[in-house]
């Protein structure tokens, strides 16, 4: 891992965050992908994670923030049951689609400007970032324990020091 700066650390844990986000995706079994846990189906727990990593990510103030395609008004509210069903391909993409987006952020951020708030909001980037690990890996957790619940296979994540594998490769613990 490259420690030469804190802008490094960040866009290689970021890398590493997604591929596991990825992982988990991939681990979710289609029978349980319209499930109910907590009064949402899968899914939509789901898009909320990403949705929020969308929009909280580099500026949850952003005037010029795109909802997805798929979006309905309050989709990623986990409270309000959908009006609509999103597939695995709509997931897949919208996630490359924040994959992408996130890969071009972090490639243009510097250690100075993690102290900087981003227009119009009251956080910095730094704080911002570090919220959404905080929400990325809350709600990956669930979607973990709600596929071992199920299966009894726990989806991998990466050691610190562990390389990213390569296919093939065993996407359970």
């Amino acid at each position: 891992m490259r420690e030469t700066s804190y802008h490094a650390v960040i866009g290689e844990m970021t890398v590493r965050a997604l591929w596991e986000m990825q992982n988990v995706m991939d681990c979710i079994p289609d029978e349980l992908w319209d499930h109910c846990y907590g009064g949402a189906p899968l899914w939509q727990h789901l898009y909320h994670t990403l949705h929020h990593l969308d929009q909280w990510f580099i500026n949850p103030r952003d005037n010029d923030f795109v909802e997805p395609p798929v979006h309905t008004p309050h989709l990623q509210e986990l409270d309000i049951y959908p009006a609509t069903h999103l597939s695995r391909r709509d997931m897949d993409d919208y996630f490359y689609t924040i994959k992408a987006k996130l890969s071009i952020y972090l490639t243009s951020l510097h250690d100075e400007d993690l102290l900087q708030r981003p227009e119009n909001c009251e956080w910095t980037r730094f704080t911002l970032i570090l919220s959404q690990y905080r929400h990325l890996y809350m709600h990956m957790g669930m979607l973990m324990g709600f596929v071992e619940a199920e299966t009894g296979l726990c989806p991998r994540i990466l050691k610190v020091s562990e390389e990213l594998p390569t296919p093939p490769y065993d996407p359970y613990e």
